[in-house]
């Protein structure tokens, strides 16, 4: 048993409950846990933060790269079938040149002719098909040689036409689209001769 300098003992002293001995140590520290626990999860909030950040980041960059590949994608996929569709146009031009060709030289006792008609109606249906997909003619006789859409096969000396224009077609030549599948074949004038 203990006793004090006054010769009280432990005993002698009346019993004060435990809550009230030390208010002022407990209420520090649980405002000191408190107040941990509050550091704790703010640094938690903010760890949370900068990692949605980060995924909200990872995320934004994600959907731009694919909607840029989706935009790649759409443009190579245009320019394959334009590219196809060149390639067919550009092997069924000599077809259409022989029709021409032979439409332009048929004697007049056959264009009546049922079978001569049949024909006809094909190569119109050619043409038709030619134009929906985007497909014209490169104008030639009376324009300027232009090396990007002309071919020229001769020079020919002309006192109608100035040095440099066209003065005769020998095969058509054709665009599609502002794509030149096919240049045109042409005759060139190169002005009236020099020795006149």
């Amino acid at each position: 048993m203990y006793t004090d300098r006054d010769g009280t003992n432990d005993n002698d002293r009346p019993a004060v409950p435990e809550e009230m001995t030390t208010p002022e140590v407990g209420a520090r520290e649980e405002s000191a846990g408190v107040s941990t626990f509050e550091e704790e999860l703010r640094k938690q909030l903010e760890e949370c933060q900068a990692q949605s950040s980060n995924y909200l980041d990872q995320w934004r960059r994600a959907m731009a790269e694919f909607a840029n590949y989706k935009k790649r994608v759409d443009r190579e996929q245009s320019e394959l079938s334009k590219n196809a569709n060149a390639a067919l146009i550009t092997r069924l031009l000599p077809i259409v040149d022989d029709m021409d060709t032979a439409f332009a030289n048929l004697p007049d006792d056959l264009k009546d002719q049922p079978w001569v008609e049949g024909m006809a109606l094909v190569h119109r249906k050619l043409h038709t098909i030619f134009e929906q997909e985007g497909v014209r003619e490169i104008e030639t006789v009376g324009n300027v040689f232009n090396p990007a859409l002309h071919e020229a096969v001769t020079h020919e000396t002309s006192t109608t036409a100035q040095e440099g224009e066209i003065i005769g077609e020998v095969r058509k030549g054709y665009r599609l689209n502002n794509r030149v599948v096919r240049v045109a074949v042409v005759r060139v004038s190169a002005g009236p001769s020099q020795c006149d």
